[in-house]
Protein backbone atom coordinates (compact mmCIF):
# COMPACT_ATOMS: atom_id res chain seq x y z
CA UNK A 1 0.00 0.00 0.00
CA UNK A 2 2.72 2.47 0.54
CA UNK A 3 3.71 2.52 -3.06
CA UNK A 4 0.09 4.15 -3.38
CA UNK A 5 1.20 6.77 -2.15
CA UNK A 6 4.03 7.14 -4.34
CA UNK A 7 0.95 7.98 -7.24
CA UNK A 8 1.16 11.37 -5.89
CA UNK A 9 4.54 12.13 -7.08
CA UNK A 10 5.69 12.05 -10.64
CA UNK A 11 7.35 9.95 -12.29
CA UNK A 12 10.80 11.33 -12.85
CA UNK A 13 10.52 11.11 -9.00
CA UNK A 14 9.39 8.14 -8.82
CA UNK A 15 12.12 6.89 -10.69
CA UNK A 16 14.90 8.55 -8.55
CA UNK A 17 13.79 8.37 -5.05
CA UNK A 18 11.23 5.73 -4.98
CA UNK A 19 12.90 2.76 -3.43
CA UNK A 20 14.22 4.88 -0.64
CA UNK A 21 11.03 6.62 0.04
CA UNK A 22 9.76 3.08 0.56
CA UNK A 23 12.94 2.39 2.63
CA UNK A 24 12.39 4.86 4.83
CA UNK A 25 8.76 4.50 5.31
CA UNK A 26 9.45 0.43 6.13
CA UNK A 27 12.10 1.74 8.31
CA UNK A 28 10.35 4.23 10.29
CA UNK A 29 7.10 2.05 10.36
CA UNK A 30 8.30 -2.09 10.44
CA UNK A 31 5.08 -4.21 9.57
CA UNK A 32 2.44 -1.53 8.58
CA UNK A 33 1.29 -1.78 5.18
CA UNK A 34 0.33 1.96 5.43
CA UNK A 35 2.12 4.82 7.19
CA UNK A 36 -0.14 6.42 10.36
CA UNK A 37 -2.49 9.85 8.85
CA UNK A 38 -0.01 12.66 9.46
CA UNK A 39 2.40 10.86 7.63
CA UNK A 40 -0.06 10.50 4.79
CA UNK A 41 -0.93 13.85 4.60
CA UNK A 42 2.74 15.08 4.57
CA UNK A 43 3.94 12.79 1.81
CA UNK A 44 0.47 13.76 -0.16
CA UNK A 45 1.33 17.39 0.37
CA UNK A 46 4.89 16.97 -0.90
CA UNK A 47 3.73 14.86 -4.28
CA UNK A 48 1.34 17.47 -4.87
CA UNK A 49 3.70 20.29 -4.51
CA UNK A 50 6.52 18.28 -6.80
CA UNK A 51 4.08 17.90 -9.29
CA UNK A 52 3.38 21.60 -9.43
CA UNK A 53 6.87 22.64 -9.51
CA UNK A 54 7.28 19.78 -12.81
CA UNK A 55 4.03 21.34 -14.45
CA UNK A 56 5.93 25.22 -13.95
CA UNK A 57 9.13 23.81 -15.12
CA UNK A 58 7.45 22.32 -18.32
CA UNK A 59 7.73 25.49 -20.46
CA UNK A 60 6.58 23.63 -23.99
CA UNK A 61 3.14 26.00 -23.52
CA UNK A 62 2.00 29.13 -21.67
CA UNK A 63 0.71 28.39 -17.96
CA UNK A 64 -2.41 30.44 -19.58
CA UNK A 65 -2.90 27.08 -22.17
CA UNK A 66 -2.71 24.73 -19.33
CA UNK A 67 -5.09 26.87 -17.15
CA UNK A 68 -7.76 26.56 -20.14
CA UNK A 69 -6.51 22.61 -20.23
CA UNK A 70 -7.36 21.63 -17.07
CA UNK A 71 -10.61 23.95 -16.45
CA UNK A 72 -12.13 22.22 -19.70
CA UNK A 73 -10.57 18.70 -18.07
CA UNK A 74 -12.73 20.10 -14.93
CA UNK A 75 -16.26 20.88 -16.82
CA UNK A 76 -16.29 17.95 -19.17
CA UNK A 77 -16.09 15.79 -15.54
CA UNK A 78 -18.59 18.74 -13.97
CA UNK A 79 -21.14 17.81 -16.84
CA UNK A 80 -20.58 13.71 -16.59
CA UNK A 81 -21.78 13.54 -12.35
CA UNK A 82 -24.91 12.84 -12.91
CA UNK A 83 -24.83 10.75 -16.13
CA UNK A 84 -22.76 8.14 -14.46
CA UNK A 85 -25.31 5.36 -13.94
CA UNK A 86 -27.19 5.86 -17.21
CA UNK A 87 -24.09 5.15 -19.07
CA UNK A 88 -22.81 2.31 -17.35
CA UNK A 89 -26.28 0.93 -17.46
CA UNK A 90 -26.26 1.57 -21.66
CA UNK A 91 -22.99 0.56 -22.12
CA UNK A 92 -23.35 -3.03 -20.44
CA UNK A 93 -27.55 -3.11 -21.55
CA UNK A 94 -28.64 -2.99 -18.32
CA UNK A 95 -31.87 -1.96 -17.50
CA UNK A 96 -32.18 -0.47 -14.45
CA UNK A 97 -36.07 -0.54 -13.88
CA UNK A 98 -37.44 1.49 -11.24
CA UNK A 99 -33.72 2.38 -10.30
CA UNK A 100 -33.76 4.72 -13.43
CA UNK A 101 -32.51 8.27 -12.01
CA UNK A 102 -34.33 10.97 -13.96
CA UNK A 103 -34.34 8.90 -16.93
CA UNK A 104 -37.18 7.14 -18.45
CA UNK A 105 -35.35 3.75 -19.69
CA UNK A 106 -35.90 3.45 -23.28
CA UNK A 107 -33.79 0.47 -24.10
CA UNK A 108 -30.10 -0.08 -25.73
CA UNK A 109 -31.61 0.06 -29.38
CA UNK A 110 -33.09 3.44 -30.63
CA UNK A 111 -36.48 1.51 -31.35
CA UNK A 112 -36.79 0.30 -28.09
CA UNK A 113 -38.93 2.62 -25.81
CA UNK A 114 -39.68 2.09 -22.14
CA UNK A 115 -42.29 3.03 -20.21
CA UNK A 116 -43.13 7.12 -20.41
CA UNK A 117 -39.91 7.38 -21.73
CA UNK A 118 -39.21 8.47 -25.46
CA UNK A 119 -37.06 6.63 -28.17
CA UNK A 120 -33.43 7.36 -28.19
CA UNK A 121 -30.48 6.27 -29.81
CA UNK A 122 -27.45 7.41 -27.24
CA UNK A 123 -27.39 8.56 -23.58
CA UNK A 124 -26.88 12.14 -23.71
CA UNK A 125 -24.35 11.38 -20.98
CA UNK A 126 -21.99 9.93 -23.91
CA UNK A 127 -21.26 13.74 -25.42
CA UNK A 128 -19.54 15.12 -21.89
CA UNK A 129 -17.39 11.66 -21.16
CA UNK A 130 -16.32 11.75 -24.98
CA UNK A 131 -15.17 15.51 -23.97
CA UNK A 132 -13.48 14.67 -21.00
CA UNK A 133 -11.05 11.48 -22.83
CA UNK A 134 -10.39 13.68 -26.39
CA UNK A 135 -9.43 16.51 -23.71
CA UNK A 136 -7.05 14.07 -21.55
CA UNK A 137 -5.36 12.82 -24.69
CA UNK A 138 -4.59 16.19 -25.39
CA UNK A 139 -7.30 16.11 -28.88
CA UNK A 140 -9.35 19.36 -28.37
CA UNK A 141 -10.62 19.12 -31.92
CA UNK A 142 -12.25 16.02 -31.26
CA UNK A 143 -14.01 17.34 -27.55
CA UNK A 144 -15.27 20.65 -29.47
CA UNK A 145 -18.21 18.66 -31.91
CA UNK A 146 -19.02 16.72 -28.40
CA UNK A 147 -19.57 20.03 -26.62
CA UNK A 148 -21.33 21.93 -29.44
CA UNK A 149 -23.37 18.76 -29.72
CA UNK A 150 -24.60 19.48 -25.85
CA UNK A 151 -25.54 23.09 -26.70
CA UNK A 152 -27.13 21.75 -29.59
CA UNK A 153 -29.32 19.08 -26.89
CA UNK A 154 -30.03 21.53 -24.45
CA UNK A 155 -31.34 24.25 -27.43
CA UNK A 156 -33.37 21.92 -29.62
CA UNK A 157 -37.30 20.91 -28.33
CA UNK A 158 -38.17 17.88 -27.35
CA UNK A 159 -38.99 14.80 -29.47
CA UNK A 160 -35.25 13.98 -30.70
CA UNK A 161 -34.81 10.70 -30.76
CA UNK A 162 -31.03 10.93 -30.56
CA UNK A 163 -30.83 11.68 -26.99
CA UNK A 164 -34.50 11.38 -26.55
CA UNK A 165 -35.84 13.70 -23.35
CA UNK A 166 -32.83 13.09 -21.15
CA UNK A 167 -30.58 15.87 -21.90
CA UNK A 168 -33.71 18.08 -21.10
CA UNK A 169 -34.98 16.66 -18.39
CA UNK A 170 -32.50 15.17 -16.54
CA UNK A 171 -30.96 17.22 -13.50
CA UNK A 172 -27.05 17.64 -13.60
CA UNK A 173 -25.81 18.61 -10.22
CA UNK A 174 -22.68 20.56 -9.45
CA UNK A 175 -21.38 20.62 -5.80
CA UNK A 176 -23.98 22.15 -3.33
CA UNK A 177 -25.39 24.45 -5.80
CA UNK A 178 -28.83 24.43 -7.81
CA UNK A 179 -29.12 21.72 -9.96
CA UNK A 180 -28.42 22.22 -13.98
CA UNK A 181 -30.30 20.71 -17.01
CA UNK A 182 -29.08 20.68 -20.41
CA UNK A 183 -31.37 23.71 -20.86
CA UNK A 184 -28.84 26.10 -19.17
CA UNK A 185 -26.17 26.52 -21.57
CA UNK A 186 -23.75 28.16 -19.50
CA UNK A 187 -21.89 24.96 -18.80
CA UNK A 188 -21.66 23.71 -22.09
CA UNK A 189 -21.17 26.50 -23.86
CA UNK A 190 -18.19 27.79 -21.46
CA UNK A 191 -16.56 23.94 -22.46
CA UNK A 192 -17.62 24.53 -26.19
CA UNK A 193 -15.55 27.84 -25.96
CA UNK A 194 -13.12 26.47 -23.71
CA UNK A 195 -12.47 23.21 -26.28
CA UNK A 196 -12.61 26.24 -29.33
CA UNK A 197 -9.52 27.86 -28.26
CA UNK A 198 -7.64 24.91 -27.23
CA UNK A 199 -7.90 23.48 -30.48
CA UNK A 200 -6.90 27.31 -32.11
CA UNK A 201 -3.88 27.74 -30.00
CA UNK A 202 -1.54 25.08 -31.12
CA UNK A 203 -3.16 21.99 -29.82
CA UNK A 204 -0.07 19.60 -30.54
CA UNK A 205 1.22 21.75 -26.89
CA UNK A 206 -1.25 20.74 -24.95
CA UNK A 207 -0.69 18.11 -22.08
CA UNK A 208 -1.32 14.60 -22.72
CA UNK A 209 -2.32 12.16 -20.26
CA UNK A 210 -2.38 8.80 -19.53
CA UNK A 211 -5.16 6.33 -20.14
CA UNK A 212 -4.77 5.76 -16.32
CA UNK A 213 -6.49 9.04 -15.63
CA UNK A 214 -9.79 7.34 -16.60
CA UNK A 215 -9.01 4.78 -13.93
CA UNK A 216 -11.19 7.11 -11.44
CA UNK A 217 -14.30 7.64 -13.78
CA UNK A 218 -14.26 4.23 -14.68
CA UNK A 219 -14.76 3.65 -10.86
CA UNK A 220 -17.14 6.06 -10.56
CA UNK A 221 -19.32 4.77 -12.99
CA UNK A 222 -19.36 1.05 -11.80
CA UNK A 223 -20.11 2.34 -8.44
CA UNK A 224 -22.94 4.42 -9.77
CA UNK A 225 -23.98 1.62 -12.08
CA UNK A 226 -24.38 -0.91 -9.78
CA UNK A 227 -25.51 -0.02 -6.62
CA UNK A 228 -28.12 2.70 -8.11
CA UNK A 229 -26.15 5.61 -6.65
CA UNK A 230 -29.52 8.86 -6.50
CA UNK A 231 -26.86 11.90 -7.05
CA UNK A 232 -29.62 13.99 -5.69
CA UNK A 233 -29.26 12.56 -2.22
CA UNK A 234 -27.78 14.27 0.38
CA UNK A 235 -24.67 11.21 0.85
CA UNK A 236 -24.00 11.89 -2.32
CA UNK A 237 -24.07 15.72 -2.42
CA UNK A 238 -21.91 15.50 0.73
CA UNK A 239 -19.39 12.94 -0.73
CA UNK A 240 -19.23 15.16 -4.05
CA UNK A 241 -18.33 18.22 -1.72
CA UNK A 242 -15.42 15.97 -0.22
CA UNK A 243 -13.83 15.64 -3.41
CA UNK A 244 -14.14 19.15 -4.50
CA UNK A 245 -12.78 20.36 -1.40
CA UNK A 246 -9.92 17.84 -1.78
CA UNK A 247 -8.80 19.29 -5.30
CA UNK A 248 -9.52 23.13 -4.00
CA UNK A 249 -7.12 22.13 -1.42
CA UNK A 250 -4.58 20.70 -4.25
CA UNK A 251 -5.10 23.80 -5.88
CA UNK A 252 -4.13 25.70 -2.91
CA UNK A 253 -0.99 23.60 -1.97
CA UNK A 254 0.57 23.74 -5.64
CA UNK A 255 -0.11 27.74 -5.93
CA UNK A 256 1.36 28.62 -2.99
CA UNK A 257 4.49 25.93 -4.08
CA UNK A 258 5.14 27.36 -7.64
CA UNK A 259 3.27 30.78 -7.28
CA UNK A 260 1.90 30.45 -10.78
CA UNK A 261 -2.11 31.13 -11.38
CA UNK A 262 -3.06 28.36 -13.74
CA UNK A 263 -4.87 26.92 -11.16
CA UNK A 264 -6.85 29.63 -10.52
CA UNK A 265 -8.36 29.25 -14.11
CA UNK A 266 -10.41 25.94 -13.70
CA UNK A 267 -11.75 26.65 -9.79
CA UNK A 268 -13.04 30.08 -11.32
CA UNK A 269 -14.58 28.82 -14.58
CA UNK A 270 -16.36 25.83 -11.74
CA UNK A 271 -17.38 28.67 -9.91
CA UNK A 272 -18.72 31.14 -12.49
CA UNK A 273 -20.91 28.02 -13.75
CA UNK A 274 -22.42 26.64 -10.92
CA UNK A 275 -22.96 30.45 -9.39
CA UNK A 276 -24.57 31.19 -13.03
CA UNK A 277 -27.06 28.64 -12.45
CA UNK A 278 -27.45 30.00 -8.30
CA UNK A 279 -28.50 33.37 -9.77
CA UNK A 280 -30.71 32.05 -12.30
CA UNK A 281 -32.87 29.66 -9.77
CA UNK A 282 -31.89 31.20 -6.57
CA UNK A 283 -35.22 28.75 -4.63
CA UNK A 284 -33.11 25.32 -6.40
CA UNK A 285 -31.45 24.63 -3.87
CA UNK A 286 -30.42 21.26 -2.67
CA UNK A 287 -30.25 21.87 0.48
CA UNK A 288 -27.06 20.24 1.99
CA UNK A 289 -25.59 22.99 3.15
CA UNK A 290 -27.13 26.91 4.11
CA UNK A 291 -27.19 28.91 0.95
CA UNK A 292 -24.91 31.37 2.49
CA UNK A 293 -22.31 28.73 3.74
CA UNK A 294 -22.61 27.42 -0.70
CA UNK A 295 -22.20 30.71 -1.85
CA UNK A 296 -18.63 31.45 0.68
CA UNK A 297 -17.72 27.92 -0.67
CA UNK A 298 -18.26 28.73 -4.05
CA UNK A 299 -16.49 32.21 -4.19
CA UNK A 300 -13.78 32.16 -1.27
CA UNK A 301 -11.28 30.19 -2.95
CA UNK A 302 -10.80 32.33 -5.43
CA UNK A 303 -9.34 35.35 -3.94
CA UNK A 304 -7.80 32.78 -1.68
CA UNK A 305 -5.34 31.30 -4.65
CA UNK A 306 -5.10 34.57 -6.30
CA UNK A 307 -3.24 35.95 -2.81
CA UNK A 308 -1.68 32.73 -2.19
CA UNK A 309 0.15 33.36 -5.83
CA UNK A 310 0.74 37.06 -5.41
CA UNK A 311 2.56 36.04 -1.74
CA UNK A 312 4.16 33.06 -3.22
CA UNK A 313 5.95 35.38 -5.73
CA UNK A 314 6.48 38.24 -3.49
CA UNK A 315 8.35 36.04 -1.40
CA UNK A 316 10.65 34.57 -4.24
CA UNK A 317 11.66 38.39 -5.19
CA UNK A 318 12.96 38.83 -2.11
CA UNK A 319 14.96 35.91 -2.01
Amino acid sequence: MNRLLLAAYPEPYRSRQGEEVLACLSEAYPGRSWPPPREVVALARAGVRARARAVVDDTARPWWLDGIHMAALALAALALVPYLQDVWHWALHIDPGHNAIAFPFSGWYPWAQGPGGGTRLLPYGLLPLVCLIALLRGRPWIALPAAAAMIWAGATSHGRTLFGNEGKGGLSYYGLGAPITARDLALSGTLCAACAVLALCRPSRLRRRSYRWLAPVVLAMFIAGSLHIIYVSPTFQRGLFVLEATALIAAWVATAATGDHRWLIPVAAVAIVRTQAIVVRPDAFMQSFPDLVVLILLIAPLPALAFTAQRRQNRALLE
